[in-house]
């Protein structure tokens, strides 16, 4: 669960549209005419030599799915576990051999399992969702485009939904029901998913100023590489290495590696297959499925104050999403 990835450059003019995956800074293209005959011509050829459905149903569901197992993981650090997923993927991609990402996705990955750790599944994943709204902010400040009143107010209503589901006792008094654990690690937690979104935005910000000149899975190649160099650093920093217990805790950490990079590579495909636009809202089961996990394998039903919570922020963000779309296809 770590953050979204840009997509691979396409031939001839389809490269538009597969520049990166769930950036919401895409410029706009030339003509409505070239898109539509690109994206034809791009979802062809995607649908000739992979599956005959289209993939990114499937991706949404390796992501949760590993979430579901680093919740699952007992006695081991969520540093260790980015370590681990780093380490199996690394070993995935070696025979493909390729580049991107580096420290600031890596970190967003750690900061996003130490909160599946600290925090209930599904506050997590839906704070993680504020990263289009971050992007849309940080693409103002960093790139000079264009921030709207609509951006605006999709990002006051992430905060309005990520303060219901924090519920400061200032603003919500004393009663922390529904929390998991302690109020001060839900704390900690929601500050790592808040972290996360964050430094997943300036990822994307970063791979848009970039461009589409560098190949997709040379990107995901230094981003493992940099994520295996900072979890072992900060793990020896915290003294938290620990060997995983024979069983299911070293199955789950396979697992984790491989479901993350099936994510990774799925979603690379749907957004070559399709506009980035559709896929980004589909991306938002990625909370249904938080949901329903944490009530099935957790015995943990939300609050109302998550289910709110989590309407404001997937909705801002579907929201910030569409408006993006509409302004890139007039």
């Amino acid at each position: 669960m770590g953050p979204q990835e840009s997509a691979p450059e396409s031939t001839g003019k389809s490269s538009d549209q597969g520049e990166s995956g769930l950036s919401l800074t895409d410029p706009a293209p030339s003509s409505v005419g070239e898109e539509s005959a690109d994206a034809e011509a791009t979802g062809a050829a995607g649908r000739g030599k992979c599956w005959r459905c289209p993939p990114w149903p499937c991706g949404w569901r390796a992501e949760p799915v590993a979430s579901l197992f680093v919740k699952k993981v007992q006695d081991v650090h969520a540093v260790e576990i980015s370590a681990f997923r780093c380490v199996f993927q690394m070993l995935v991609i070696i025979p493909c051999l390729i580049y991107r990402k580096g420290v600031l996705g890596s970190t967003a990955m750690i900061l996003i399992y130490y909160a599946f750790q600290t925090t209930s599944l599904a506050d997590a994943t839906v704070i993680s969702f504020s990263c289009p709204v971050f992007t849309s902010l940080f693409a103002w400040i960093f790139l000079k485009e264009k921030y709207s009143l609509w951006d605006a107010f999709f990002t006051l209503f992430t905060i309005t939904g990520v303060i219901l589901i924090v519920r400061p006792p200032f603003l919500f008094g004393s009663n922390t029901s529904g929390t998991e654990g302690s109020y001060s690690v839900h704390l900690q937690g929601t500050f790592a998913a808040i972290g996360h979104a964050v430094f997943a935005a300036m990822t994307l910000v970063i791979l848009r100023k970039m461009g589409k000149s560098v190949d997709y899975f040379l990107s995901i190649w230094y981003y493992v590489i940099l994520g295996l160099t900072e979890s072992i650093i900060v793990l020896f920093i915290l003294g938290e290495w620990s060997l995983p217990y024979c069983g299911l805790d070293r199955l789950f950490l396979i697992l984790i590696g491989l479901l993350g990079l099936g994510g990774q590579i799925l979603l690379t495909k749907a957004v070559q297959i399709e506009k980035a636009g559709p896929v980004a809202i589909m991306k938002t089961m990625d909370v249904v499925f938080a949901f329903i996990f944490q009530i099935i394998f957790f015995n943990d039903v939300p609050t109302w104050w998550t289910v709110g919570g989590a309407l404001c922020v997937v909705a801002s963000s579907t929201g910030a999403v569409i408006h993006k779309w509409l302004q890139s296809s007039k």
